[in-house]
């Protein structure tokens, strides 16, 4: 039988030492809790809130992320793709997300802000009507993704090929349009 917690705060609790709990966490926050290399499969985490979290390695499949908020993380290699993703919404506030996958993920309406998204997966992404403000995607892959009506406005290091996903109607900036003229080897000033 899975336990229900509901409207709990867990504070510094190492879950590499105290087994996390399979069940239903609902309006939960956990601040400066470490998951590193945890195995957190087929848990719900429904409206919760991770702040100041490690989260790198964390394997997460079949985990459920309905409304959740990731604030301060470290969330490296994360396999987001291999999640529940039925109703999954999340947003990323100031996290470290290298090397993480969102591979064939439908995650439209994501906002990373001020994240670190270097080498991430993207590959047949839908993250139209995403956010990605003041985020650095060097080494981010993006292919066959949707990017229509996401703001890149403030992102930086990104290469993303216009013939290879769809950004119809996304919005970049003249700062950082190069980012998808990198494929033509041109010099832009």
């Amino acid at each position: 039988m899975n336990d229900f917690f509901d409207n709990e705060t867990f504070t510094k609790v190492d879950f590499t030492l105290t087994k996390i709990n399979k069940g239903e966490y609902d309006s939960c926050t956990f601040e400066n809790c470490n998951f590193e290399n945890v195995h957190a499969s087929n848990i719900e985490f429904l409206e919760c809130e991770f702040i100041n979290c490690n989260f790198s390695n964390t394997v997460v499949n079949h985990t459920f992320f309905k409304d959740c908020t990731f604030e301060n993380c470290k969330m490296v290699g994360v396999k987001f793709n291999e999640c529940n993703n039925f109703l999954l919404e999340m947003s990323f506030h100031n996290c470290q997300l290298n090397l993480s996958s969102f591979y064939q993920l439908k995650i439209p309406t994501t906002k990373f802000i001020s994240c670190n998204l270097q080498e991430v997966d993207f590959v047949e992404a839908d993250l139209s009507r995403g956010l990605f403000k003041d985020c650095d995607l060097k080494g981010a892959i993006f292919e066959q993704t949707n990017l229509e009506k996401a703001d890149l406005t403030t992102a930086t290091n990104f290469a993303i090929d216009p013939e290879n996903n769809s950004i119809k109607k996304a919005k970049f900036s003249n700062e950082n349009i190069v980012g998808l003229l990198y494929k033509y080897d041109i010099v832009v000033e």
